[in-house]
């Protein structure tokens, strides 16, 4: 394993983009980034800026006004960059996915690496699929049911 992946694994630095919804998994989201689960002990941290970054969080679904944001932000993170869907909204639209100002879920517009289904997710299914991102990074097979 290379310097630079095993830093990666050490330190992932998340963004959360919100777009919308309820707010229902940003609150979640918030109370996964808390003391109470204590994320850090990951070396996970939440930052203010996409150029920081590794990992962008998106909750919420993918609307109209939003899209173009979220690729924003989506294009000014440093590569290798990854993405998190969290809740139902940001997987496929959620309840407001046949509404007219809504494209759908975040891989309509951009590529995902991890899903987190729920309405909300709680916060330790979050910590989960951030885990599932670890494994992807570091080469695991990441849950699958790989034969040996």
């Amino acid at each position: 394993m290379s310097i630079i992946k095993w830093a990666r694994l050490k330190s992932p630095w998340l963004i959360h983009f919100n777009t919308g919804g309820c707010n229902g998994c940003d609150i979640e989201f918030v109370a996964a980034i808390t003391p109470r689960y204590d994320v850090e002990r990951f070396g996970i941290l939440l930052k203010g800026s996409p150029r920081h970054a590794d990992i962008l969080g998106v909750t919420g679904p993918i609307t109209v006004q939003v899209a173009k944001r979220v690729l924003r932000v989506y294009k000014q993170m440093p590569d290798p960059k990854f993405v998190v869907a969290i809740g139902t909204c940001a997987i496929s639209g959620g309840p407001f996915k046949d509404s007219y100002s809504v494209y759908g879920g975040v891989d309509s517009i951009i590529p995902v690496d991890v899903y987190i289904p729920g309405c909300p997710p709680k916060p330790e299914a979050i910590i989960n699929g951030i885990a599932k991102l670890f494994e992807k990074i570091g080469g695991g097979n990441g849950g699958s049911n790989k034969k040996n």
